[in-house]
């Protein structure tokens, strides 16, 4: 038995990625423990800016100096796996399945499948995150993650379904169904949608909520429209990328929707989501973006209702379009803008949560804190903080929202 530990940066595909690598550790017979007391440390890297990579090289370093022997995985080493050589440090497999056996081999034990040992998510026992498909069939100028992923490709609604309930039975409430391109999702044994997937899933016995990581515009169906629509366990929430408002700029992200376009989807989802909590990810700086077409973008993120902007300055990712792109905005004008736009999110988060005031919701406590305070996540992903009670993480709470402070609500039991 090897005492060993996960790791992984970047995005929750990356986090599902790792979670398959732990299960199968655990599945061979090796014990979790902290990073810093295992012998073992994975880092599951990320790649999708410059940044990403320097983060993924300080991990593995730090890994190696402190002598665990450190095996890398993810897009960062699929993409360039000579960044991290260093005595100690073993590259393995972009692909976590590939990645569990080649990791098993050296440790002497024999496969074992993470897929059907994945006790819970990594570092949260109330959330498990779902990967339905990997890899992207789009073309966006300033993104890397297709090289690093190759095309879209789906897993078979059967596998994902009994993956699920694998999880549910393991003690885990909530399921977050992810992918690098989601919507994009079709079974390839029976050529299911993404919104017949949602369906056959909320169907799980025992599952309590099940939400959708993101989505981009034209991946909006009426089909998934009807299927979030229709309540039960899905949550009313949907992050829709839009990554600029002007027109211009969209353009020449190579996006596949238009201003308008997205506009229109996310309409049509919450005309008849009751509920619907909206939020999304905007790259600010992006070459030629001036101020005119910033202010579109604030305008279109307001107009739209909004409640949270992941807002990413823009910077060069070598192996990219964009990269090569006149009209390079200066780095403190991004800077700058970023703030303003973090400041309208703060806003129109606020904006959201006074208006949440006297309504019911269901929370899912996932921490409780020192002093018997509980945290959660409503239906719609607001953040809540509750009063001491019986309900300890993965119990659910029948709340009303009783006050909006700071960044979350507080909600009293109903």
């Amino acid at each position: 038995m090897t005492t060993f530990a996960v790791s992984f940066l970047g995005c929750k595909v990356s986090l599902a990625d790792a979670e398959v690598i732990r299960g199968a550790l655990i599945a061979a017979g090796h014990a979790e423990r902290p990073a810093a007391e295992a012998e073992v440390h994975v880092v599951n890297t990320c790649a999708v800016t410059v940044e990403a990579e320097k983060k993924s090289r300080k991990v593995v370093s730090r890994s190696a100096r402190a002598g665990a022997r450190t095996f890398v995985s993810g897009c960062a080493a699929g993409l360039n796996g000579g960044q991290f050589a260093s005595p100690g440090v073993a590259v393995v497999a972009r692909d976590p399945d590939r990645a569990a056996a080649e990791i098993l081999e050296v440790l002497g034990t024999g496969p074992a499948c993470g897929r059907d040992r994945v006790p819970a998510a990594l570092g949260d026992r109330t959330r498990a995150f779902l990967k339905v498909q990997d890899g992207c069939d789009n073309a966006c100028a300033f993104c890397v993650i297709r090289v690093a992923r190759g095309p879209g490709r789906s897993v078979p609604a059967a596998r994902l379904v009994a993956d699920a309930a694998r999880r549910v039975a393991a003690g885990t409430p909530e399921i977050t169904v992810t992918g690098i391109s989601v919507g994009g999702y079709r079974d390839p044994e029976a050529g299911l949608g993404l919104g017949g997937l949602v369906e056959r899933l909320a169907g799980v016995p025992g599952l309590r909520r099940l939400r959708i990581s993101s989505i981009e515009p034209d991946d909006l169906t009426d089909g998934l429209i009807a299927t979030l629509a229709g309540g039960g366990v899905v949550a009313p929430h949907l992050h829709v990328p839009l990554q600029s408002g002007d027109p211009g700029v969209l353009r020449a992200m190579r996006r596949h929707h238009t201003d308008a376009e997205w506009l229109a989807g996310v309409e049509r989802a919450r005309a008849r989501v009751p509920g619907l909590n909206l939020t999304t990810d905007v790259i600010v700086g992006f070459p030629g973006e001036d101020e005119d077409a910033f202010a579109r973008t604030c305008a279109l993120v307001e107009g739209a209702g909004v409640t949270k902007v992941h807002v990413f300055p823009y910077s060069a990712r070598p192996g990219t379009p964009a990269a090569g792109m006149a009209g390079r905005v200066a780095p403190e004008v991004v800077r700058e803008r970023a703030g303003r736009l973090r400041d309208l999110s703060d806003r129109l988060g606020a904006r959201h949560r006074r208006a949440r005031v006297g309504s019911r919701d269901r929370v899912l406590v996932e921490r409780v804190l020192d002093d018997g305070t509980r945290t959660g996540y409503g239906a719609d992903y607001s953040r809540f903080l509750l009063p001491p009670g019986p309900e300890g993480p993965g119990g659910m709470v029948d709340v009303v929202a009783a006050a909006s402070a700071g960044g979350h609500l507080e909600g009293r039991p109903a």
